[in-house]
Formats: structure tokens, sequence, C-alpha cells
């Protein structure tokens, strides 16, 4: 017996000599880094991130180079009159482009700002606050710019405007690649990201038809803002990069929410995606608190400086971040262990919503706010809860932006690759993150440090974080085409991450129980091969015709509207006040200065009233109708589109005079059939006729193909 247990004495010493003497192997193999001298390694490091760095400012660059040129070919816009440049800004871009131009003509700028906080020129019988209502921080910044680096002599104010927009498209895009480079290790994946971005840009950007949109103002801070919270959120983050990243993450927050009044509800999914996070414990809950920080104090600030905008008192973020908040409290001043505690942990979800419902109630009833019901009964009826005949409502159902997307969006991201390696990355990450959140459920905790050879890519906070905030922006997708435009780049950015990420082939090799081949090294080999492989495939088809869309001259050229601004500039007399449809009403403004009764702008109730009934020239209302409706505005001159008169649209009872035809109950069903009956003729055909009683009311001054101006008479006889 003595013997034996010597023996056995023997055999683990033995043993445990052997397992010292391959630890610093295995090590080796776990992290190729150590054994090296830490002057390679810092320079290792360095040239990674420099030439990353290099990377992604040069397709920021070229990206802002490439939107310029394709504008210029676009639009001819260097061989143009100012007026005809002018005409290229339509609808609302108009708007927000002719404030930039009464900003810069105004004898200081301390002036300009508040002729436009107090501005009675824009829209007749109102005084609004052009900055608050229209969010003007863009061309007020764009206009100080201008003026103060003295580039009056250099650039012509209308390419110092655009320049900074595509500028910052280009932010926009440097933004992408480095949260993909951030998330996969490599900068290849920042290339993909550009690569799929620039294909896919009818479904990516609306910048090409629209510039000055708040959207593109606002969405590179997003971005940024994105790009240093996946920096932020990393476990194995050392101090000064995650100070560097919460600085960021601050200004980045602030500046987007003033740039946009829709930047709050952008920046709500992001809280609920990061609630999820902390809810299951997937990431530090002193981080995501650090976040909820920067809203509420972000949300203060800019409530200052938007001139004590309720909106921001009374939006979702500010009632759930402060639910969060105060739930958190709760729970933390509780006894662990205790019943209590222990249903607090069950009912957290339950707390939190019922908790942001009712602040937001109670902050909506106490606030005194413009409540937008219109935007109620849209989703009422967007999701079949109710029906209406009003007009505003059903204009805005008949949207492109606001109907579900088509099947040739999901077609054109299908040809381009980017779906089908979305799906295959999503539903790998998701599965990851779901194992994660079972662990941590059964009481495991998370490891501090992964490796490769783990495969628990779901494990990573920033990499959770991505797949829940992609799946809440896709289900709005899903249902508002316009919300494609917020989806598509992080689409861009999240597939060239996963198929350039070693750790993501690790996690799907690691189910697969592969062992024919070493999985780490074929892991290695995928990582880069896979992108290599979309890369080449994506130039070969689509840079030959990326290049033929430059080099093309494309005609861009309105002759009627331009004929018709040339008028209204010489003959119309300084006091006039135009009436028309309101996306040529912007363009009245931009090009002339003069005075309208209506804006193409969708966030006030009184607006929409008065696109409501200065729409009714299409319907079939009497003379008399019309005409106290244009006077109640003081209007003197009417526009007539025939574009809209004769309108032949691809859905019938979207075109505007059918809803108007049903708002106003002028439509008759038989046998399954819909027809519009009135005793009246429609009014923009009938007033061409030029007889009693029309000619009484109005008299035609001008006209041309497209449009029918009529001075509307001040002295009439109402003869019938």
């Amino acid at each position: 017996m003595e013997e034996g247990a010597e023996d056995l004495r023997q055999r683990k010493k033995q043993n445990c000599t052997e397992t010292d003497e391959m630890a610093p192997d295995e090590k080796n193999k776990e992290n190729p880094n150590l054994g090296r001298s830490p002057k390679y390694v810092l320079f290792q490091r360095f040239a990674k991130l420099f030439f990353g760095c290099v990377a992604a400012v040069t397709s920021g660059m070229m990206y802002a180079v490439y939107l310029s040129t394709y504008h210029e070919r676009k639009f001819w816009f260097s061989s143009r009159q100012e007026l005809e440049r002018e005409i290229t800004f339509q609808g609302d871009s108009a708007i927000y482009y002719s404030f930039y131009k009464e900003l810069l003509k105004a004898p200081s700028f301390e002036r300009g700002v508040y002729e436009l906080t107090h501005n009675n020129k824009t829209v007749s019988l109102r005084t609004i606050n052009a900055v608050q209502q229209m969010t003007l921080y863009p061309e007020l910044i764009a206009s100080v710019l201008y003026q103060a680096s003295g580039s009056e002599e250099v650039i012509e104010p209308v390419y110092f405007y655009i320049g900074i927009v595509f500028g910052l498209q280009g932010i926009y895009m440097a933004a992408l690649f480095v949260t993909s480079w951030v998330m996969s290790g490599t900068w290849l994946a920042g290339m993909l990201t550009v690569a799929w971005f620039i294909i896919n840009r009818t479904d990516t950007t609306r910048i090409d038809y629209s510039i000055p949109l708040r959207e593109n103002w606002a969405l590179p801070y997003f971005a940024c803002q994105v790009a240093a919270l996946t920096g932020y959120l990393k476990n194995n983050i050392n101090s000064s990069a995650e100070r560097f990243c919460y600085l960021l993450v601050s200004a980045s927050t602030y500046t987007f929410m003033m740039m946009w009044e829709y930047s709050h509800y952008l920046l709500f999914v992001q809280a609920v995606s990061l609630f999820l996070l902390d809810s299951f414990a997937l990431v530090q809950t002193d981080k995501v608190h650090e976040v909820y920080k920067i809203y509420l104090f972000s949300l203060f600030l800019a409530y200052l400086l938007q001139f004590e905008n309720p909106a921001l008192l009374v939006s979702p973020l500010l009632s759930l971040v402060a639910a969060l908040m105060l739930s958190k409290c709760l729970q933390m001043n509780m006894k662990k262990g205790t019943f209590i505690s222990r249903m607090l942990k069950i009912m957290y979800f339950y707390l939190v919503f019922t908790v942001t419902v009712t602040m937001n109630f109670l902050l909506k009833t106490f606030v005194p706010h413009k409540e937008n019901e219109h935007v109620l009964k849209f989703l009422e009826v967007k999701f079949g809860l109710n029906t209406t005949k009003n007009f505003t409502v059903n204009w805005l159902l008949c949207q492109e932006s606001l109907q579900t997307p088509s099947q040739d969006f999901f077609l054109r991201l299908t040809q381009s690759s980017l779906l089908p390696f979305y799906i295959l990355v999503l539903i790998i990450c998701l599965s990851s993150v779901t194992q994660v959140i079972f662990r941590r459920i059964s009481g495991e905790p998370l490891k501090e440090k992964i490796t490769l050879d783990d495969g628990r890519i779901g494990e990573r906070p920033e990499i959770a974080y991505h797949v829940i905030h992609t799946m809440l922006m896709g289900s709005l997708a899903m249902i508002l085409e316009g919300m494609k435009y917020l989806w598509t780049p992080y689409m861009c950015m999240l597939a060239a991450f996963g198929v350039c990420s070693p750790e993501l082939w690790m996690t799907l090799f690691k189910w697969l129980r592969l062992r024919a081949v070493h999985p780490i090294l074929l892991a290695l080999i995928l990582s880069m091969a896979v992108p290599s492989i979309i890369g080449f495939s994506l130039w070969k088809e689509y840079f030959p015709r990326i290049m033929t869309e430059l080099s093309e001259l494309q005609e861009f050229y309105d002759s009627d509207t331009v004929e018709l601004m040339m008028w209204v500039k010489r003959q119309a007399p300084v006091a006039a006040v135009f009436a028309g449809s309101p996306q040529l009403m912007g363009m009245i403004k931009l090009c002339t200065g003069w005075m309208v009764t209506s804006l193409p702008l969708y966030n006030d109730v009184d607006l929409l009233q008065r696109n409501e009934n200065i729409y009714q020239i299409y319907s079939k209302r009497s003379a008399e109708d019309i005409y106290k409706i244009l006077t109640s505005y003081k209007a003197t001159y009417l526009i007539i589109e025939d574009s809209i008169c004769n309108e032949v649209g691809p859905v019938k009872g979207c075109r505007v005079k059918d809803l108007l035809d049903i708002a106003n109950g002028h439509v008759v069903c038989d046998e399954g059939d819909s027809y519009a009956y009135s005793k009246y003729g429609r009014f923009c055909h009938e007033i061409k006729m030029n007889y009693s009683p029309y000619v009484n009311y109005f008299t035609r001054v001008y006209w041309n193909r497209s449009y029918f101006v009529y001075k509307i008479n001040t002295v009439i006889s109402f003869q019938s």
C-alpha cells in the first residue's frame, strides 16, 4: 500500500511539471503578442491604427467628392444661373435654403437671427419663430462659417452650403467605417461597409435629390455617436479611450438633437436597446447609466437653446430615461435577497413600462404643447384600427415614405448581396446573444476576457447592442419605408463586420463542432477570403456602372418653372401674397422672396390646415367658396399647376383631387365602383374656361404649359 501511494505521488508531481511546462506554450497560442518586445507590439498597434484612420478619412473624402461630382453631372450646376440653381431645391428643401439666403443678406448676424425668430414675411397673417419651428440651426452655423471664414470673395454661398452637407456625408461614411472596424478589428470591414453603402445609395440616403433635408445634417452626428458608443461599451477598453468615447458620445448626442426635430425619437429607440441590454445583464450597468445622464443633459440643454421647446419635455425619451433611473434607484435601495427585491426584479419590465407611460401622460397634461392629433389618427388608420375621410391623414398614408417597403427594396438589397449576408450575420449574432441571456438567467457570470477560441461573440456588449438596435430599426422599416434610410446604413455596417470577424466564424464552427480542420485557422482564413470575394464581385459588377453614372451628363432644366419665377420677380408687386400647392410655395419663397399662404412643412397643425384649405383649388367647389378661402389668408395671386389638376397617378385614390373628393363627400359608390360627383365642376378646370362667375373673382395674368396665374380680384360682382 505504501509503495502504491508513493508511486501515485510521483505521477502527480510529473503531471504538474508537464502542465507548468505546457502552460506558456498555450498562452502564446492564445495571445501571439506574448513573448514579443513591448516596442514591437506598440509599433504594430500604432501602424494598424494609423493605416485604419487613413483608410477611414480617405473613404469619407472620396465619398464627398463622389457626391459633388454626381451632383454637378446631374444638374449642370456650375453652368446654371442663380435662379436655375435654386429651382433644384424643391419642397421643404427650398424653405431651408431660403432662410440661409436671408441670413446672408441681413446687415448683421444678430439682426438676421432676430428676423428669423420674429418672422412675419414668409407666411401671411402669421409671425413665426422659424428657427424653432423649422430647426434652422444648420443654416445659422453655415452662415456664420461663411461670413467668419471670409469666403464671400472665394466661393458662392450655394457652393459653400452644399459643400458643408457633402462634407458631413463624408464624416457619415467615415463613422460607419470606424464602427465596423471597431467591432471586427480589421479595417477591411470598413472598406466593405463603404462599398455596400455606395452601391445601395438609393436606399441609404436621400442626399441625391434633397440636399438641405434635416436628416442630411443630423445623421452624420448620429453615426459618430454610434461609433463612439460602440467603443464605450467594449469591456477591454482602457481608461483614456473610454473617456474619449464618453466625451464624443456626449458632444454628438447633443449636436444630433439640435440638428433634427425628430432626433429624440431615434434616441428613444437607442435608449430602449440599452435598456434591454442592461436588463439582461449584458453590459456594465454603470456605463448604461452614464449614457442615460447624457440623454438627460442633452434634452435639458436643447430645451433651453431651442427656445424652451415643449416637444422635448413631452418626448418619450425623457419619460423612458426618467423611469429607468427611478426604477434602478428603487432596486438599489432594496435589500438584496428580500421578497420585495426579488419581486421588483421580476416585475422590472412592467415597472419601467408603467412609469414611462404614466410620466409621459402627466407631462402632456401639465406641459402646454401642440398635440399632433393627425399623427395619432395616422397611426390608427395605418394599423387598421380606424378609417377616416380626413384629407391630411389620407395624404400622409399615400406618401411613399410612410408606406410599407416595396418588393423592389428587398430585391435591390439581395442583388447587391447585402441582404443575404446581413441575415446570416444577424442570425449567428442573435443566437449567440440568446445563449448568453440564458446563461445569465441561470446564474453563470460573463467572462471578463473573451478569446477567439471561446466562440462566444454574443458576450461582447457592443455586439449585443447592435443586434438589438438593428432589429428595432428593422421592425420600424418594415412598417414605414422612410425608415430604411436609417436602417440600411447599419445593415451595411453589421453585415461587413460579420463577414470580416473571425469571432463570428468561430462561433459558427463551435456550433457545428468542426473537427476536420483547425477551426481557428479556418475562421481567420474565411474572415479574409469571404470579404475579398464579395469586394471583388461588387467591384466587377458595380464599378463600371458608377463610373458611367459619373461620366454621363444628365439634363435637368424646367423651363416652365424658370419662366414662372422670372414673371413673379418682374411683374408681381412687392406686397403680393401667393397661393398654391405647398411645394410650389416653397420654391416661390426661395426664388422670389415673396410672401406665401402655405409651406411644405408637416409638423404644425395650422400649416397643415392651411395646406388642406389651399388645396381646395383642385376640388369640386364653387368659385365663391374658393374665393372666400383665399381671401381669408389675404392671398392676392393664385397659381394652378396643370400637373396636379390633370394628375394621372399610378394609385387611384392617392391623387390630390381624389383625396379632396373623399374629404368633401363628393364620392359616390355604385356597384363596387366609386365616382366623384358634385353640382360644381372641378375648380382648376372650370377657371380656365374664362366664364362667369369665375371671371368675376379671378383674372388670368400669366400662363404657360405648366402653370396658370390668376389675380384675385378685390372688387367683384357676385353673379351666379
